[in-house]
């Protein structure tokens, strides 16, 4: 195959799914490193920027996880699943955290309660007091995620593999959507992206250059159609828009303004993922940076300083934002998950400047897992210039 080609699952959709995250897990502050009580990670403060994010039109949502700060994931995303009106959720699951045939249960009914609005985001990280290799850590995934595949399609699970050995009726686990939800996923090892072409749909980066980006595009494309499959592609990436290049700038800079060298660190070393591939990579982007920390144009890697994981930015006014994503859709991406400090502001401000201008889709509705019952507003349908 060529390698130098990017195959993209959905290259009839135009657009993409536009998406926000939810701090569920102490995420949220006005100035890194300045913990404001106003921002904790209460059910009332997560549960409100998810939904600010569904009354302005954003087509998903992320529900991370994590284990030393904030809330647990499937319960946050049960308790708000019957307060939402038309946003998916894309909740973040650790395999082996739960034993994989009630993870199918507990996902299903989900699915169930949202009917049919309901993604997956699939984690590989270590579990609290586990030092796991990255071949084990991508094995347990791929073994959690057959087995969530049988149960949501299979009468009878039958797996026998390395962590897992099952054999039972599947009829509790049976999912609202066809097939069970779409699975997202994220890494950069070779065992990552093997498994990510064998099994998952959307393949989510963190922010890198272009280059970098469609390098990596390129060579999932690649993996994938070895296992005769095609994934979509998706950015998870923070935004600051103002009116103005000038005042967007100045925001962003702000919002490390009040962070220390040795507290940054501290921040970002905590997270159970924090010397993985994927965060050495956010880290080598700050080390190739300009001295006012822009890679390229309108990507902003300040963040990194006290974040492991998604460390960048993508700053501008609304045409340049605009102009930016657009290049994104053009090399194929198809799944926009945004951020913002803080975040329920920010969610109200990306809507009212940049996603109108957007034309937005629902993954699962566009992959005919489910059907658009109640259509979107008009605000979320938007136009793309």
């Amino acid at each position: 195959m060529d390698t130098d080609k990017i195959e993209i699952r959905s290259p009839h959709l135009e657009g993409a799914e536009v998406s926000w995250f939810a701090p569920i897990c102490n995420g949220d502050d006005r100035y890194l490193g300045e913990r404001d009580p106003d921002y904790k990670s209460t059910f009332e403060n997560a549960s409100g920027v998810l939904l600010t994010a569904d009354r302005n039109g954003f087509r998903n949502i992320l529900c991370p996880s994590s284990y030393q700060v904030g809330q647990d994931t499937l319960p946050f995303a049960a308790a708000v699943a019957p307060m939402t009106k038309q946003i998916n959720l894309l909740a973040a699951v650790r395999c082996g955290e739960v034993h994989p045939p009630m993870l199918a249960r507990t996902l299903a009914t989900i699915d169930h309660i949202l009917k049919g609005r309901f993604t997956v985001n699939i984690i590989s990280s270590n579990l609290p007091g586990e030092d796991l290799s990255s071949a084990d850590r991508y094995q347990r995934s791929r073994e959690v995620i057959e087995i969530l595949k049988q149960t949501w399609t299979q009468d009878e699970i039958d797996h026998k593999g390395q962590f897992y050995n099952f054999k039972l009726p599947s009829l509790p686990g049976k999912s609202y959507q066809k097939n069970g939800p779409l699975l997202y996923f994220g890494g950069y090892s070779p065992p990552a992206v093997d498994l990510c072409a064998e099994h998952c749909d959307v393949y989510l980066m963190w922010p890198e250059t272009e280059g970098n980006l469609r390098t990596l595009m390129q060579n999932m494309s690649a993996k994938a159609a070895s296992y005769g499959r095609k994934v979509d592609f998706g950015l998870r990436v923070h935004v600051v828009v103002r009116e103005t290049e000038e005042e967007a700038r100045a925001y962003a800079d702000s919002i490390i303004s009040k962070l220390g060298v040795e507290q940054g660190k501290e921040m970002r070393e905590r997270a159970l993922d924090a010397k993985s591939y994927g965060v050495s990579r956010q880290a080598v982007m700050r080390e190739i940076s300009e001295d006012d920390g822009y890679v390229e144009d309108h990507m902003w890697t300040g963040i990194g300083k006290g974040r492991s994981g998604c460390g960048a930015a993508l700053v501008g006014n609304p045409d340049q934002i605009v102009e930016k994503l657009n290049r994104y859709m053009d090399m194929g991406i198809r799944a926009f998950i945004f951020s913002g400090y803080p975040h329920k502001e920010e969610c109200e401000r990306f809507a009212k400047l940049v996603l109108p201008r957007l034309k937005t889709f629902s993954m699962p509705i566009a992959q005919g897992k489910v059907t658009d019952e109640e259509p979107l507003t008009p605000l979320a349908a938007g136009i793309r210039v």
